[in-house]
């Protein structure tokens, strides 16, 4: 896979906000076939940076119901990262 492919997008959140600034943590959506060594060179690659360690996740999608239509949201994989310290990613700069 392309480091590109692996990466979805990154999750901006309170939460991960918070967590970005106490623990040097980041939170991706990342491919649900990567495996951990692959999501760590991804991250490496793409932004520059050395990463400690990655946990990853799978999340269930939600159940949504419209009126009596019942859909559900699709899975999807997490990623959070821990940054080596003196690192950092800026995803908004200057803004």
């Amino acid at each position: 896979m392309i480091q590109y492919d692996i990466i979805i997008r990154p999750l901006i959140t309170e939460k991960t906000s918070i967590q970005k600034e106490d623990h040097n943590q980041l939170s991706f959506e990342v491919d649900r076939r990567a495996n951990r060594v692959e999501i760590r060179r991804a991250i490496e690659k793409i932004f520059d940076v050395r990463v400690a360690n990655v946990r990853t996740m799978q999340v269930k999608g939600k159940v949504k119901q419209r009126g009596r239509i019942e859909g559900r949201r699709r899975n999807w994989k997490k990623a959070i990262v821990n940054l080596m310290p003196g690192e950092r990613i800026d995803f908004f700069e200057g803004v």
